[in-house]
């Protein structure tokens, strides 16, 4: 799977497990993302596949480095203009 795919499947995901926000964003915590069964199956690498759509400007969360246990409660937001895009 390419760079894009996984990008791809990383904004389904946040949307599947996120709370729809009032501007069409979608948050959630990089501990549930981290600790689904199903993206534990899809990515292998799931920090670098964030750090990989943070740098496409697809999503904003605090910090460079999420580390599982640390970094649990930091809130990843999938921008409004991301969910958009998806759904075309």
């Amino acid at each position: 799977m390419n760079v894009e795919e996984e990008v791809g499947r990383l904004k389904e995901e946040i949307q599947r497990l996120g709370q729809s926000q009032p501007d069409g964003s979608y948050k959630v915590t990089f501990g549930v993302l981290f600790h689904d069964d199903r993206c534990a199956n899809i990515f292998e690498a799931l920090v670098g596949t964030l750090r990989a759509a943070k740098k496409r400007k697809i999503l904003t969360y605090d910090g460079e480095l999420l580390l599982q246990g640390v970094h649990d409660n930091v809130e990843i937001i999938l921008k409004a203009e991301a969910t958009d895009a998806a759904a075309v």
